[in-house]
């Protein structure tokens, strides 16, 4: 009886380590199927998802490129003397606290992701931390870019 049993031990340990058994592991069989259109995929072998790393974080040395959306905004945000449009220092502080940032980050600053000149709202769900360096170059883009749309 025991003879059994070692035997089976030996057998099962043997099947799991194959290369049979973790071909079958890492890939699973398709049956045939009709497309909606109509078209017959026949049965074939694929590869089982395999789950991926998280992608690594951007590099900041080069400046990514920003375009306002195409859309003409419904309302125009009230500009003052100088043309700019007026802030909420409110929702400003507010979106600090939330990110865990009351008193501002060193070397970032608070922007709109979408630009209240183009529609943005001025609410904390609209803001995000941005490098300095990337926060000109994207401020740039938005003057330009808000000069020609101005009625």
């Amino acid at each position: 009886m025991r003879c059994y049993r070692l035997l089976l031990a030996i057998l099962a340990i043997s099947f799991l380590t194959s290369p049979l058994a973790a071909q079958r592991r890492s890939s699973a069989r398709v049956h045939g199927y009709t497309r909606r259109d109509g078209t017959y995929v026949h049965p074939y072998t694929r590869s089982t998802p395999r789950s991926y790393a998280a992608p690594s974080p951007r590099s900041y040395s080069a400046p990514k490129s920003y375009r306002a959306p195409a859309t003409r905004p419904r309302a125009y945000q009230p500009r003052d003397s100088r043309g700019r449009i007026h802030r909420s220092r409110e929702a400003r502080d507010d979106f600090m606290r939330r990110t865990g940032y009351p008193h501002g980050r060193p070397g970032y600053v608070v922007d709109h992701i979408v630009p209240l000149c183009a529609g943005g709202a001025d609410a904390p769900s609209n803001m995000q931390w941005q490098t300095v360096e990337e926060g000109k170059v994207k401020d740039r883009q938005e003057r330009a870019m808000c000069a020609r749309r101005r009625p």
